[in-house]
């Protein structure tokens, strides 16, 4: 199945460049998670604040489908 994924702000280095030039899109098997897919990536789970699947919020245990959008987003800060 294919999914979006999106690696925010400093996270963006972890998404390599083989998917970048593919859209962002990325073929995996069924059953993946979306913690499987970051572990994918080697991004540090420490870094890792919000998570959104189809524009809402999930966990490290959601489950993929076929056409999810994921979004992963580090701390921020500001002031």
């Amino acid at each position: 199945m294919r999914v979006e994924v999106n690696l925010y702000a400093t996270l963006a280095r972890y998404l390599p460049e083989k998917v970048k030039n593919a859209g962002n899109l990325i073929e995996v098997p069924d059953g993946m998670t979306v913690g499987d897919l970051i572990d994918q990536f080697s991004v540090p789970e420490k870094m890792v604040k919000l998570i959104f699947v189809n524009g809402s919020h999930a966990g490290r245990e959601t489950l993929l489908k076929d056409g999810s959008r994921v979004g992963v987003f580090p701390s921020v800060g500001g002031g």
